[in-house]
């Protein structure tokens, strides 16, 4: 019985740790979700700079949402934490783009 419980303790700290790291990789990650060199007030406001605007947003929104909801013990998505921030970081990197900003990160 002792064995059994050492093993189900492992087998969760492990898993604690994993998710540890995937979690601060993917806070890593959130802190290049900056957008320079765009200033809303001189853009031309059409249908497309807003859904630019809005993608800007949501994407961070989401990452960050998703980044405190495993923090909360959430299992969202069958992909890692840090995978999915990605995703929302290429969003976030296209959008910033195409209102005529760059990102900062050293990639």
């Amino acid at each position: 019985m002792k064995i059994l419980s050492f093993l189900c303790l492992t087998f969760i700290l492990t898993g604690c740790i994993g998710t540890s790291k995937d979690i601060k990789k993917a806070e890593t990650l959130l802190i290049q979700f900056q957008c320079i060199n765009v200033e809303s007030a001189q853009i031309p406001h059409s249908s497309i700079t807003s859904y630019y605007e809005q993608s800007l947003y949501s994407s961070k929104q989401k990452a960050s949402s998703y980044i405190d909801s495993y923090k909360h013990g959430e299992k969202l998505f069958e992909i890692s934490l840090h995978e999915v921030v990605e995703q929302q970081y290429a969003i976030y990197k296209e959008a910033c783009q195409s209102l005529g900003g760059v990102t900062k990160n050293t990639d």
